[in-house]
């Protein structure tokens, strides 16, 4: 039955392989691939691409699976509505983040959004290379970027602030830049790849700040360590130093001057995937979390 085959595809696509394919509908390997074969042809169309390490979408495959996907989901609307029942958000639900942002903005809040959807089963990765969603098998990522990249959708939850600061004891040590040119002979503070600092003024000119780690590392967190033991001046995102400013162990400085308004927080998908009801359904609950004023502006205000 084609409705069987679609179901098989999809199924096919959401596990990233033809064997985990098989095992989630109970099918021999060989005969998902007979199945998907025999569908192939039928179509007249070439839908997978085979390789030894994974599986990936031709353009036609891409197309098909997002009708597939469009049929899956209006047989399920039409036989909910038949008998009465209402779909909740349900089965297993794998969500990547950045490390730090994922401890201090996720974590903290999952236990309120199991509450509210117990028959979601969430794992949670943190990690801060930006992961491939088809092969890592990944249901939502969220990204820190202004450039999300092809192939994927994206959901903008809030803006990506970030400020030049440094602890109280650095600046009693070192003085205070009055300017963009004085601080580029202060000690900075990036982890490996953070450097150039690309800045915007109060006019909204770009302004480029190279330079030197004066620590090397290759870790956030450890950056943010360093600023605040008074070590040199580090440009962070809000979220990651709003504590820090509330309780005085950081301060702003170069007030008119902060990161570029394009670098955004985001929750992305495979532009090619079903939305599923659980990733929905965490994506909307970050959003209700960060908007319409993310936690971190208000632990910070007034900058």
């Amino acid at each position: 039955m084609i409705d069987r085959d679609y179901e098989l595809f999809a199924t096919i696509v959401a596990t990233g392989s033809l064997s985990a394919a098989g095992r989630a509908l109970h099918l021999s390997p060989a005969m998902v691939s007979k199945r998907l074969a025999r569908m192939e042809q039928r179509l007249g169309a070439s839908l997978i691409i085979r390789t030894t390490r994974r599986l990936a979408l031709t353009s036609a495959g891409e197309r098909f699976h997002q009708d597939v996907i469009a049929i899956l989901d209006a047989a399920q609307a039409a036989e909910a509505r038949v008998s009465g029942q209402y779909s909740e958000p349900s089965g297993p639900l794998r969500v990547s983040a950045p490390t730090s942002f994922g401890r201090l903005h996720i974590a903290p809040y999952v236990g309120r959004f199991l509450d509210a959807h117990p028959r979601v089963q969430l794992e949670l990765n943190l990690s801060d290379s930006f992961i491939d969603l088809m092969s890592e098998r990944t249901d939502l990522a969220l990204r820190i970027t202004a450039d999300i990249g092809p192939g994927l959708r994206a959901r903008r939850l809030a803006t990506n602030r970030r400020i030049l600061c440094a602890a109280p004891a650095y600046l009693e040590q070192h003085g205070l830049p009055a300017s963009i040119d004085e601080l580029r002979s202060h000690r900075l503070l990036a982890a490996e790849g953070q450097l150039p600092w690309r800045l915007a003024d109060a006019e909204g000119k770009i302004i480029s700040i190279d330079g030197e780690s004066h620590v090397r590392t290759n870790s956030s967190e450890v950056v943010r360590e360093l600023a605040v033991a008074g070590v040199g001046i580090a440009f962070r995102s809000l979220w990651d130093i709003s504590n820090d400013l509330a309780q005085g162990r950081l301060t702003r400085i170069l007030a008119n001057h902060e990161g570029l308004r394009d670098v955004g927080i985001f929750a992305v998908q495979l532009d090619s995937t079903h939305i599923l009801s659980t990733a929905q359904a965490f994506s909307d609950f970050l959003a209700s979390l960060y908007a319409p004023v993310a936690p971190w502006e208000k632990a910070s205000a007034p900058l």
